[in-house]
């Protein structure tokens, strides 16, 4: 019974899908880790090391904490990404292939839950625990001509209904709107960051936002417990979570959420459902071997037992989101936007070369990779790639000044050095790469044009000044107020 004969296709198809988005997370992990939270970063990494043991967030850079090692091991994560992607396991006789697909798929999953660990503040998305969590479970799917264990088809199923169901429930229990039916009415305007269709459907009529919050409440509240079920019931269930996570990517970018989230519906489908949509078949398949069978039962225990505090949390009527309970993230509970702000508020960075500040002082505003700092930018379409300093600085606005983001005062100090690192994750230095003399913050409420506005100005945003984040500041100055890191 614990055969999976009929998911060899499926899989391959979720296998290739799980290493594109790790290419995709260490890619991130070699572009930004290092002025986030390397070495020198907004959070530094000895923060991390000072602040917790071992055996409470286990990582490699607690043993290795140099920016060195951060790059070797993201691009490691590159490589080896890559010769997952490609399906390398399968070029291999077939008494190798689940030995080396295992210790693949167990590097991958060790090297970058040493990035989630160590990322601090940056790394605290529900996106990261269930992409660890995932590639656990991916190391006892076996590879080659073998069968894959059905128990751990199984496993990933529940992954998908506790990422599924948990929004619903904590949605239910977060915000009036989400039942009165109008949180669609800002979600929109006010996610994270924006995406070129976010505008229009923002402006869709209310009946349609209506709808579609009902549709959230069925795919994401009913449909999950038909993951289980029989073919083709599973399989209609895993398509309506591909389309309505479809949706969700087509209006907004939410790094790699969405996208996990439609790999992890793979294994809903059996290979006959799933041939019928792609132009390949399943070969004739080698029973699953003895030990891997033994391994992926010993995997189900395991599962079985971490999942009782994520179950007990996602019950709870202070059900918390996106939360892990073991250090190794191997089980978890999710639940995304259980309430939906109403307005958004955006910090616009700016700075002068002016060493005397008066009326006239000219001030240049730094241009963010995903945040609709100028009006008429429209907005960009960025997932699945995630830009962590623009989600956290949408966090950080939520607050009308920097006290509970304790890296900000230490990014403005890198604008002021002029910091490379730091200057690369942004989309625009007004400076060319000079130090400025000073900067400051300034928070804005910003909002969606309507169509007539934008018709006559060709804006996306209108926004109104509502007070001053951070005062002008020199290097000097902010060396004497700024807290220590850690």
């Amino acid at each position: 019974m614990w055969q999976g004969e009929g998911y060899w296709l499926v899989r391959v198809v979720f296998q290739r899908g799980l290493a594109l988005l790790y290419l995709l997370a260490f890619l991130v992990a070699a572009n930004q880790f290092r002025p986030l939270a390397g070495e020198d970063g907004l959070l530094p990494l000895e923060r991390y090391v000072e602040g917790v043991s071992f055996r409470e967030r286990p990582s490699l850079f607690y043993l290795v904490p140099t920016d060195r090692a951060i790059g070797v091991a993201a691009w490691s994560g590159v490589a080896l990404s890559a010769l997952a992607l490609v399906g390398v396991p399968y070029w291999l006789p077939a008494g190798v292939a689940t030995p080396v697909s295992m210790l693949l798929w167990a590097t991958l999953w060790a090297l970058y839950l040493s990035f989630v660990n160590a990322g601090q503040t940056f790394y605290g998305y529900g996106w990261e625990s269930m992409l660890c969590e995932t590639g656990f479970l991916a190391i006892f799917l076996g590879a080659g001509s073998v069968a894959p264990p059905f128990v751990v088809v199984l496993l990933l199923q529940w992954v998908l209904f506790r990422n599924m169901f948990g929004a619903g429930l904590i949605k239910l229990r977060g915000d009036d709107c989400w039942r009165d039916l109008t949180c669609m009415d800002y979600h929109y305007e006010t996610q994270p960051i924006p995406n070129p269709v976010s505008w229009f459907a923002h402006h869709l009529p209310d009946r349609f936002h209506r709808v579609e919050t009902v549709a959230n409440h069925v795919i994401e509240l009913l449909i999950p417990f038909c993951y289980f079920a029989p073919q083709p019931l599973s399989a209609l269930a895993g398509l309506a979570t591909i389309g309505f996570q479809g949706w969700l990517l087509v209006t907004g970018n939410f790094a790699w959420l969405n996208a996990l989230t439609i790999v992890l519906a793979i294994p809903t489908f059996s290979d006959g459902t799933l041939a019928a949509a792609l132009p390949i078949s399943a070969p004739a398949t080698a029973p699953t071997p003895l030990y891997l069978e033994a391994l992926a039962l010993l995997l189900a225990a395991l599962v079985i037992v971490l999942s009782v505090q994520p179950v007990r949390n996602m019950l709870s009527e202070r059900q918390l989101m996106n939360t892990s309970f073991d250090p190794l993230n191997l089980v978890n509970t999710y639940g995304a936007f259980g309430s939906i702000t109403r307005d958004r508020y955006e910090v616009v960075v700016e700075g002068t070369t002016d060493e005397k500040i008066t009326p006239e002082t000219e001030w240049r505003a730094y241009r963010f990779k995903g945040k609709p700092t100028d009006l008429e930018r429209r907005p960009p379409q960025v997932a699945p790639y995630h830009l962590r300093l623009d989600w956290q600085l949408w966090f950080a606005a939520m607050s009308p000044s920097p006290h509970r983001s304790p890296w900000f005062l230490r990014f403005l100090a890198k604008l002021l050095e002029a910091d490379a690192d730091t200057l690369a994750l942004l989309a625009e230095d007004p400076f060319d790469g000079e130090p400025p003399e000073r900067v400051r913050a300034v928070r804005y409420r910003y909002r969606y044009t309507t169509p007539e506005e934008r018709a006559e100005s060709g804006r996306w945003w209108a926004r109104e000044r509502v007070g001053t984040y951070v005062s002008p500041v020199s290097l000097e100055e902010l060396r004497v107020r700024r807290p220590r890191s850690r």
